[in-house]
């Protein structure tokens, strides 16, 4: 099986596109009322979100003690630290999961920064996080808009036509789904009966005239059987629902396939964790297997890709006034996404047990900087460890 990973154009465009977006700058004035020391390096934080901040919808009760330690309430002379999301979630924009997530843990997310190369005192004044910070398993798709601009592309996963909105929001100008598709054409596949509402949402066109030039697997499908039929029709057909079996990777350009999130589990409200967008992917190419006698070649976004942490680290430093001396640390509970992401990228990684990792289950595959009993004390320790003179 050919998987890519990280190409290296995808490298660049990622810098390129969130130099643009990530635009939000951390504005200071001179002040006596704050004094922040210098330090011999800048902390900044990357938090995963569900297992570490909430779990389901509620949220944890350490994680808003983090963020308020974080937030100057802290025995460091009140120093204040930026950090960001960074989830393998997602399904709706990011404005939406950054409202949700302030309501969850009550309180604004708001990133602050130390400037450890000005000399006078200074106060910052923090503004409340700006969606294009909070990064999703789909987030990083900005980054490849431009080869798609005008290309008919498949996004699947979410609620209705969620993420199609998502994916227009980002440039895409032609996206599709499969409920779109089974509204054209039933016999698709016949075992599910289009609700009233899924009817509404979908978007009339005729796939037979339709060439598919991609699919981005945005978030954990809602209907695994009607998606992996979609997709296996569009890729052994080249693009276009119906049409003959695509028999010569000569013939035409092979259709792009993109996984947004790797997880195979996650942990919910539910006491074990249940499966994620890796779990869908894996019967998604047993069954093209079956069929083909290979799997199909795909890209993967999500952590714990390089094209992710990439991604992640230059908002991050863009956000915290374009410090290039940040010393980042990795919060999270999955060790096969958060902590082998983090020790790729050559952060500090910190493995919390309040989510899927249960250390009664053995030590993790992939080894952290320090494990934690929650979120809590994972920024005390960063902070013990990174500030005691």
């Amino acid at each position: 099986m050919y998987v890519n990973p990280t190409p290296s154009s995808l490298l660049y465009d990622i810098t390129r596109v969130s130099s643009h977006q990530a635009c939000h700058s951390v504005r200071f004035r001179a002040s006596g009322s704050l004094a922040l020391k210098r330090l011999a390096s800048s902390l900044a934080f990357v938090f995963d979100i569900d297992g570490v901040l909430v779990r389901g919808k509620r949220a944890l009760p350490a994680a808003k003690r983090a963020l308020a330690i974080l937030d100057g309430n802290n025995r460091f002379g009140m120093y204040v630290f930026p950090f960001t999301p960074l989830t393998n979630g997602g399904g709706v924009s990011e404005v939406t999961r950054c409202n949700e997530l302030s309501e969850q843990l009550g309180i604004q997310v708001r990133p602050t920064a130390i400037l450890i190369q000005l000399r006078s005192l200074i106060t910052v004044e923090a503004a409340q996080i700006k969606p294009e910070q909070y990064i999703q398993a789909h987030t990083v798709v900005r980054s490849v808009v431009h080869r798609y601009t005008n290309t008919p592309v498949l996004v699947l996963g979410g609620r209705g036509d969620t993420l199609r909105k998502v994916a227009e929001g980002y440039g895409f100008r032609q996206v599709y789904n499969t409920l779109d598709v089974l509204a054209w054409n039933p016999s698709v596949w016949p075992f599910h009966d289009l609700t009233m509402e899924e009817r509404i949402s979908t978007k009339a066109a005729d796939f037979s005239k339709i060439p598919i030039g991609a699919i981005f697997v945005f978030h954990d499908p809602r209907n695994w059987a009607l998606d992996i039929q979609v997709m296996c029709d569009v890729l052994r057909s080249g693009g276009v629902i119906g049409a003959p079996l695509y028999v010569s990777e000569c013939a035409r350009r092979p259709v792009d396939l993109v996984f947004c999130n790797p997880d195979l589990v996650w942990k919910s409200e539910f006491d074990l964790p249940r499966l994620g967008q890796g779990g869908f992917k894996e019967a998604f190419q047993a069954v093209f297997k079956a069929l083909t006698g290979t799997t199909y070649p795909y890209t993967q976004m999500g952590k714990p890709t390089e094209l992710t942490y990439r991604f992640s680290e230059t908002v991050l430093r863009r956000h915290a006034g374009d410090d290039s001396s940040l010393k980042i640390h990795m919060i999270g509970d999955n060790p096969e996404s958060d902590i082998a992401g983090a020790n790729a990228a050559r952060w500090k990684s910190i493995l919390v047990h309040t989510g899927v990792y249960n250390p009664r289950q053995g030590p993790p595959k992939h080894q952290p900087t320090h494990e934690a009993e929650d979120v809590e004390q994972a920024v005390l320790w960063a902070l013990e460890r990174e500030l005691q003179p």
